[in-house]
């Protein structure tokens, strides 16, 4: 038991060779951007409950906040360094100019990239280095290379990729091991079962869902992004959270809300066990990294690893994603669905 009574979470293996992690790790990108405002002293005793709660996943990037959120890990990195694996991720470019976007996989960008999240993040060694965009262009035997090479220099400990398809996937690892995996996946996103999810399953690399509440949609809070998100929360923008999109998405929930009340649970708990229920159906190790910045919604993400769904409640499901209007993203270009064969 923990210290305020609950139960701590299962440890799994992250991986065929990766470290021991709780079974759901914590997604910390919208404490520094995308979602609204963020009570920074609230978002600290946040990471401090997930590791009570037996949370030792943690994961950023160097996109997020361009740089803030590494920095705002800082001292909870310093203070917990033994006890966590560090996640964070390189590849998507950004200046001074907010529209401006590009994905670099160069030698020379990823050798940048890495020194900055090191002293971002003050620390010796990511325990967790993702590719997080695939550039096409850029041969993987250059860019995981480059990974390899901060394995081998201690800068690194576990490589992993991000939005790739299951050739890609078997194409980098022939270059160096892959620990993990992190692409969406949740009932509303379930693109990565074509090719992606047996891939992982078959060369023992690990799944990292993000968004595995489909940005917070799977907990039946929207119906209508434009009354019910901050101007600078970015799903206002997003094909699912818009217009009659919304309307129609939000009816599919009934039966997660109905499941729900016969559990005693919250549809978002549901979301989460159906995540973890439906990697074991491919035989896969499966780490959900929810995002919040309320410790109350950790006490809550985390208590959905304990629940079981029968087989009639996943056939209930099933149907869900395949009925969802709107595209996960406006611009899908770069995910692994534009070069899903």
């Amino acid at each position: 038991m923990t210290e305020n009574g609950t139960t701590p979470l299962r440890r799994t293996a992250l991986g065929k060779d990766g470290p021991q992690v709780g079974v759901q790790g914590l997604g910390c990108m919208g404490i520094s951007e995308f979602y609204g405002k963020t009570d920074e002293a609230a978002a600290r005793e946040t990471l401090e409950a997930a590791l009570a709660a037996g949370v030792t996943l943690f994961d950023t990037a160097d996109i997020y906040g361009r740089g803030r959120n590494e920095e705002f890990l800082a001292p909870f990195v310093a203070a917990h360094r033994d006890e966590i694996t560090l996640a964070t991720k390189f590849a998507i470019e950004r200046t001074d100019d907010p529209q401006y976007r590009a994905v670099r996989n160069d030698r020379a960008y990823i050798r940048r990239a890495v020194e900055g999240s090191l002293r971002r993040l003050g620390t010796e060694v990511i325990d967790l280095y993702y590719m997080h965009r695939h550039d096409p262009a850029v041969p993987f035997a250059e860019s995981v290379g480059a990974m390899a090479e901060l394995v081998r220099e201690g800068k690194v400990r576990h490589l992993g990729l991000s939005e790739v398809t299951g050739a890609e996937l078997r194409e980098a690892y022939a270059v160096h091991p892959v620990t993990a995996l992190q692409s969406e996946w949740s009932l509303f996103s379930r693109d990565v079962e074509r090719s992606a999810v047996g891939a992982a399953a078959e060369l023992g690399v690990a799944f990292v869902p993000y968004s595995p509440l489909g940005r917070g949609f799977l907990t039946g809070a929207f119906a209508d992004a434009g009354k019910e998100l901050a101007a600078d929360d970015f799903r206002r923008y997003q094909p699912r959270f818009t217009g009659d999109n919304a309307k129609a998405n939000a009816a599919l929930l009934a039966p997660v809300r109905e499941i729900a009340e016969a559990h005693g649970a919250s549809p978002a708990q549901i979301a989460l066990a159906w995540v973890q229920q439906r990697a074991a159906v491919h035989g896969l190790t499966v780490v959900p990294i929810p995002g919040t910045r309320r410790p109350e919604r950790v006490a809550e993400n985390t208590a959905a690893t304990r629940i079981t769904l029968t087989d009639a409640e996943l056939a209930r499901l099933e149907p869900i994603a395949g009925r969802v209007a709107g595209d996960r993203y406006p611009d899908m270009s770069l995910t692994s669905v534009a070069r899903e064969h």
